[in-house]
């Protein structure tokens, strides 16, 4: 019975200890600019999003759409050649309102992590 607990505990505290590492094998969005759900005062020229590890630029895109899911990129999504884990997006001019970031990613380890967040021109 004693034996069985320990086993058991064993294996609990490696899965924990294994727990950490899984989660950096993940490209996640850290931060970007403009930051998640702010309201900046003009159109911004370009999109930039950086994630906690590098990506693959052949497989990891990011799309701007305006209200009504107009693209609003000036282009395709490309990595920084300075720092493989930034992606940007040059962006058309931007009107006020709200604007929606997608973004899919590719991390060098091969596992793929996606999501959207908003953010605003003008006037919050």
């Amino acid at each position: 019975m004693i034996a069985t607990r320990v086993i058991v505990a064993a294996f609990a505290l490696a899965g924990l200890l294994l727990a950490p590492a899984a989660v950096r094998a993940h490209a996640f969005l850290d931060h970007s600019d403009p930051a998640v759900g702010s309201t900046v005062p003009a159109s911004p020229a370009v999109i930039h999003l950086w994630f906690t590890q590098q990506v693959e630029p052949a497989f990891s895109s990011v799309t701007v759409t305006d209200q009504s899911g107009a693209s609003m990129n000036d282009g395709a999504s490309a990595i920084d050649p300075s720092n493989q884990s930034e992606l940007d997006v040059k962006l058309k001019h931007l009107t006020a309102g709200t604007y929606t970031v997608k973004w899919h990613v590719l991390s060098v380890d091969t596992h793929t992590t996606e999501g959207d967040f908003t953010f605003h021109v003008g006037k919050g």
